[in-house]
């Protein structure tokens, strides 16, 4: 390492095992205190500047960061590429590749590496079991990284010049063997782009990309589910170096609901009725999600635990036709509070009973009295 070449480590003032949050962290510091537009005319601090952005383009990329870690700054000195001044053991020479010749190029036929498109996104939404019945539709705002205007994308200051890249002369890959074959990779100086910034634009530091709020509509179609997943192509992170943006992923997650539980399509719920309604029958109404009135008919002698089906009441089919069914569960409720003639009246109906008004009872005594012998 030269007198002029500071370690990018204690250039930003991070360890060499630092992660790359603490090292983007570091850099975003340094790059506010130095930044031109905070230190008009200030020779030394717009150098600082250069030197910091230069630091972090290199660590901020991992195999960029491995490439440095074992070679320092000698890994992107024209030394690195080729047969003459080289680590023992590369070859970034005109070798013809093992893996392309069997499984074909990945770089596009021998050119330079295609950018890569932007990252995808995840969002995630809530809703209520209303809104999921119906569908719903709603604006949402997010901060996302977006192709800069100023550069248009290429990370280069207006009107300035990229230099070719020295450690893969400007084909965006490089070359090592590892035993009897010959790996190819992107550059990781360059990342593929077989340039290098030489004067980073102001507003994005080079990255080709801002941060800046986006506000999108989401149409929730009916019938979602917690776990459905709706995808909005071209709405995710720029791609560096005007590249293809990434896509927008919305995670629907479903709220619990006081009265229903869902089970795919189908409406659940546990409905409490009296006993004297059980054993006389008569009917419940059930509001449904849809603001109909559901009318359940109770036949006489219903148990507890008994469900009833109503066909065409549940949820309906994600981008499909019709709906499931709503199941309803009956609990016979036993009354805690009797007035003096209520249980007058129960006492008198305790005198009539035979004992075939609860078939069930009795058979299961009749069984207890053969178990245990009378």
């Amino acid at each position: 390492m030269s007198a002029t070449e500071i370690d990018y480590y204690e250039q930003l003032g991070v360890s060499r095992d630092a992660d790359g949050a603490t090292i983007k962290s570091a850099y975003r510091k340094l790059a506010m205190k130095y930044h031109p537009d905070r230190n008009q005319g200030c020779k030394e601090n717009e150098a600082k500047f250069k030197a910091v952005s230069e630091a972090y383009d290199c660590l901020k990329d991992p195999q960029k960061r491995a490439a440095y870690d074992r070679f320092g700054h000698a890994a992107f000195t024209q030394g690195m590429n080729g047969g003459g001044g080289g680590h023992p053991g590369a070859d970034f020479g005109d070798i013809g590749d093992i893996f392309e010749t069997i499984f074909g190029s990945a770089f596009g036929g021998g050119g330079r590496a295609q950018a890569r498109r932007g990252a995808d996104l995840r969002y995630d939404m809530e809703v209520t079991l209303e809104e999921a019945f119906h569908g719903k539709s709603s604006e949402i705002e997010i901060e996302v990284s977006q192709t800069c205007d100023t550069c248009q994308g290429s990370g280069a200051t207006p009107g300035t010049q990229k230099r070719t890249c020295n450690l893969c002369a400007g084909q965006g890959k490089v070359r090592a063997k590892q035993g009897f074959f010959v790996v190819e990779r992107p550059c990781p100086n360059c990342h593929g782009a077989g340039e290098i910034i030489t004067s980073p634009c102001r507003d994005c530091r080079g990255e080709g990309q801002v941060d800046r709020p986006q506000k999108l509509q989401i149409d929730i179609p009916p019938g979602v589910d917690t776990g459905t997943r709706i995808r909005l192509s071209g709405k995710g992170e720029a791609g560096p170096r005007g590249a293809a943006p990434g896509d927008l992923y919305i995670f629907v997650h479903v709220k619990q609901h006081p009265i229903f539980v869902r089970e795919g399509t189908t409406l659940a719920t546990r409905v409490p009725i009296s006993f004297t309604k059980a054993a006389l029958g008569g009917s419940i109404e059930i509001p449904g999600l849809d603001g109909e009135e559901l009318t359940l008919e109770i036949p006489a002698g219903i148990q507890s635990g008994k469900q009833l089906r109503q066909r065409g009441a549940g949820m309906p089919v994600l981008q499909g036709r019709g709906r499931g069914d709503m199941v309803v569960e009956i609990a016979v409720e036993t009354p805690t509070k009797l007035t003096k003639e209520q249980r007058a009246l129960l006492e008198q109906f305790r005198e009539l009973e035979t004992g075939d008004e609860c078939p069930e009872s009795r058979s299961f005594f009749d069984k207890l009295k053969d178990a245990f012998g009378g």
